[in-house]
């Protein structure tokens, strides 16, 4: 279930006065944040967010095609290893 359109958009106020100082300011660099749960809004777009993914800081560079998503959508959690081969659990076995 999505969020009331009443509230609007969910971006967390620390994040969301950072950025606009930096639009203010003109001043581009790389912007830590754990705040994964805030929404992606036009003032981010041209700015590198290095977001947190329970490791490390992943940068992600902010294009208008992200403006309404989420900004934990763009830094994986999890590491897809691929699934196992048969032919690698089958050379152990002798019939």
């Amino acid at each position: 279930m999505g969020r009331s359109l009443k509230k609007g958009p969910f971006i967390d106020q620390k994040l969301l006065k950072k950025i606009l100082e930096m639009n203010r300011t003109g001043n581009k660099r790389v912007l830590k944040t754990w705040a994964r749960r805030s929404t992606i809004s036009p003032e981010f777009v041209g700015h590198t967010l290095a977001v947190h993914n329970g490791q490390k800081f992943i940068p992600i560079y902010i294009t208008e095609n992200m403006v309404g998503h989420k900004v934990g959508e763009f830094s994986l959690t999890r590491t897809y290893r691929g699934h196992t081969s048969k032919t690698g659990k089958e050379k152990g076995k002798k019939k």
